[in-house]
């Protein structure tokens, strides 16, 4: 990832409005911001969530609340808690993430 031309610059994520996004099961809330071709997001996902699809975008992710269950489509499965990264790179390993009890995400793409 190359980072260039982003002015140093503040993000107040509560002043940003959440966009709603349906899992098969739950919801998550998305909290967005642009700086040229990189994605910044804070996101919550509802207890009970499960996404509807399986992802192939390259993230690095930090789990800052709750607990987040990300499952390989090779059958491997990864447990976040609070405090706790991941990485993947874009067509690596499609990914799906879901979560019993909630989750707070903090997600560079």
């Amino acid at each position: 990832m190359q980072i260039s031309n982003i002015p140093f610059g503040t993000t107040d994520w509560s002043s940003i409005e959440p966009t709603e996004h349906q899992g098969e099961r739950g919801l998550a809330f998305w909290r967005t911001q642009h700086f040229g071709s990189i994605r910044v997001r804070f996101v919550e996902y509802t207890p009970g969530y499960l996404a509807d699809h399986w992802c192939v975008k390259g993230h690095i992710l930090l789990c800052t609340e709750g607990e987040l269950l990300t499952e390989l489509a090779d059958g491997r499965k990864f447990t976040l808690s609070a405090g706790m990264s991941y990485q993947v790179a874009d067509n690596a390993e499609p990914h799906r993430s879901s979560t019993v009890v909630g989750a707070k995400l903090f997600v560079v793409d």
